[in-house]
């Protein structure tokens, strides 16, 4: 819908206005006093399409001025039709922003930030962070939850496969290459994207690697360890911060005025927005500093969170609130001036449509081919590859003769990708079976068995295919499969297994007890191990893995992560000899889940550990 066609279009609202600090903050002040209480109210809503609010109602809250910006809305036509309700529907006519969470690829799916860490490589970083933004903002994106800056050192938890790793200067970096890369020159160019650094803060500590958990550490752990990735993605000039879910030394991120004024906005100087995760305004009142939903509302607002994620606490409670005085106009105001701000400086008081393209220009298949970036995405993959053993110069393997290729991994397109593959689809994804098909031709002989599902473990399938069939499970018994497996092993002259999570077991809310290999798929290495054949173990994972028995048992590994769109083909490139793989660790590898927290940097004690300094108690191996 053309803007000329907008009589009732608010006066001056849009134009050529300067992207500089200056006429931001001047245009922002005389549009707040343009705006009512509720419109104000609006600008700090962000909501997601879904069940719960159905594009009928979103349609109503937009015609009342009461969304700020939209989630998990991914394609330039829903996007334009949400934009057009604004311009036709609303009093003023400001613009809702869109946001997803691209951490590792929009459409191409690139390595998971842990392969991607592995790189050591800053123009890898740079190449992620550009393709994603293009592709984002090609489907009208405004804005990416990333990057995710949290350092992590207990494997345990699930979330680990987000980050870069555990160290405190290359999450730093990282994180603010993917920061410059992402947003360009400008926020509002064409093919940019705004950035939020997460979650703030020290949300990767969590007790016991337990997800949403409680931190609790010193000052100057926080502030030489886990504070910098922060400070270096904001002052890269990422325009938003997500807010952590965990309490800080007993306080709620949500409702910490210390973290989000005093440290945020005092100490460091930032100007931008600050945004809730999902649903948190309303689990204060879980955490016990909150009565009731009302007194969320106050100490969230209070403490400086701007934006409210995917609940209507705001809108339905600080009416109340402001007409009370229990929140002041002057912290209202406050709250709705960062939002517009950042949509100042995404360029959208000049064009609300300007991630969108005239809309002759949209595409007719979303997914269309095309759209993708293999090129880019096959070498950021051979890059994030670590190769953690070679015996006997077992790899390159040959192109020719007969090779076995097992294991409930090898043929998954879906968990080749990991989690948070954002618009990406798995029908479109490499897996290692198919990559090395490709590589092979009719060179050699292929003999394929699943070899296992990814575990027996019942509770843990219902838990991965809680919202829809993520894993799937082959009905014949274990031995049946393990059996097929090693008839093919038998005929081979090297076997390929390809083994470790789905990526619904390294996600938001699936931290383990245990970081071994599933039970299924180990009992599938030591039999593959039985037929004296050369094994090479392809790890698909999003933590660190005890692998004492494992590194006994193989010949090769090769650490892969979660490679990707083009992660087949990737890993082919390594296992063959046609990239020499160059990746490293960023994250140490405990040998046993006794061992956490392990990791390089560890304050020098005076009498430190050796691999014999102790032993487990049952097994008599070095822990």
């Amino acid at each position: 819908m053309s803007l000329a066609m907008q009589p009732a279009l608010a006066e001056n609202l849009f134009g050529n206005h300067p992207l500089t600090p200056e006429a931001r903050d001047a245009f922002v002040t005389d549009l707040l006093k343009k705006m009512t209480v509720d419109e104000k109210i609006g600008q700090l809503r962000l909501i997601s399409v879904g069940p719960d609010n159905p594009k009928e109602a979103i349609r109503e809250m937009i015609k009342d001025g009461q969304v700020g910006a939209i989630f998990n809305t991914v394609t330039r036509q829903d996007i334009r039709q949400m934009q057009d309700q604004v311009m036709a529907l609303s009093r003023l006519k400001i613009p809702l922003f869109f946001a997803y969470d691209v951490v590792h690829g929009q459409r191409t799916v690139f390595p998971i930030s842990l392969g991607l860490a592995s790189s050591f490589n800053l123009d890898a970083v740079r190449t992620v962070g550009r393709v994603s933004a293009y592709e984002a903002a090609d489907d009208g994106l405004n804005m990416t939850w990333a990057p995710m800056v949290d350092v992590s050192r207990d494997p345990r938890w699930g979330r680990a496969s987000e980050g870069f790793g555990e160290d405190t200067y290359l999450t730093s970096i990282m994180g603010e290459t993917m920061v410059k890369a992402m947003q360009g020159k400008s926020p509002a160019d064409r093919y940019s994207v705004m950035t939020s650094v997460k979650h703030f803060a020290a949300y990767g500590a969590v007790e016991g690697g337990k997800e949403y958990n409680t931190v609790d550490m010193s000052s100057q752990r926080l502030f030489n360890d886990y504070m910098p990735p922060y400070k270096a993605g904001l002052d890269a000039g990422s325009g938003a911060v997500m807010v952590a879910l965990n309490s800080l030394n007993g306080t709620p991120a949500t409702s910490d005025s210390w973290l989000l004024k005093d440290v945020l906005r005092d100490e460091w100087g930032f100007k931008g927005i600050t945004v809730s995760d999902h649903g948190a305004i309303k689990e204060l009142i879980k955490h016990g500093t909150a009565a009731d939903p009302e007194d969320a509302v106050r100490v969230a607002l209070k403490a400086g969170v701007d934006m409210s994620m995917a609940d209507e606490y705001y809108s339905k409670y600080l009416p109340g609130l402001i007409k009370s005085g229990k929140v002041t106009m002057a912290e209202l105001d406050d709250a709705t001036r960062h939002v517009l701000n950042v949509k100042y400086d995404m360029g959208l008081f000049n064009d609300p449509y300007s991630h969108l393209g005239p809309k002759e220009s949209d595409p007719v298949d979303t997914n269309a081919e095309s759209r993708l970036h293999r090129k880019e995405a096959r070498e950021v993959a051979r890059e994030s590859v670590v190769l953690l053993k070679n015996r006997l110069e077992t790899l390159p393997l040959k192109k020719s003769g007969t090779i076995a290729v097992v294991g409930p991994l090898a043929d998954s397109q879906r968990d080749v990708m990991g989690s948070w593959s954002a618009a990406g689809v798995a029908n479109q994804s490499v897996t290692v079976l198919a990559g090395i098909q490709n590589a092979v031709g009719d060179g050699a002989k292929i003999l394929y068995a699943k070899g296992a599902n990814i575990t027996n473990d019942k509770d843990i399938v219902d838990f991965l295919n809680l919202y829809e069939e993520a894993v799937k499970i082959d009905p014949r018994s274990p031995q049946a499969m393990i059996d097929e497996a090693v008839q093919a092993a038998k005929q081979a002259d090297v076997v390929v297994a390809v083994v470790g999570e789905s990526q619904g077991m390294a996600h938001e809310a699936s931290s383990r007890t245990n970081i071994t290999i599933p039970q299924s798929q180990r009992d599938l290495i030591t039999a593959l191990k039985a037929t004296g054949k050369p094994l090479v173990l392809v790890l698909m994972n999003g933590r660190p893995l005890a692998l004492v028995k494992e590194d006994q048992q193989a010949d090769a590994i090769l650490e892969t992560w979660f490679a990707g769109t083009e992660g087949g083909n990737a890993i082919a490139d390594v296992l063959f000899g046609d990239y020499n793989p160059s990746g490293k660790l960023p994250i140490s590898f405990p040998r046993s889940v006794g061992q956490i927290p392990v990791y390089y940097s560890h304050l020098n004690t005076g009498r430190p550990y050796t691999a014999i300094s102790i032993r487990d108690a049952r097994y008599g191996t070095p822990v």
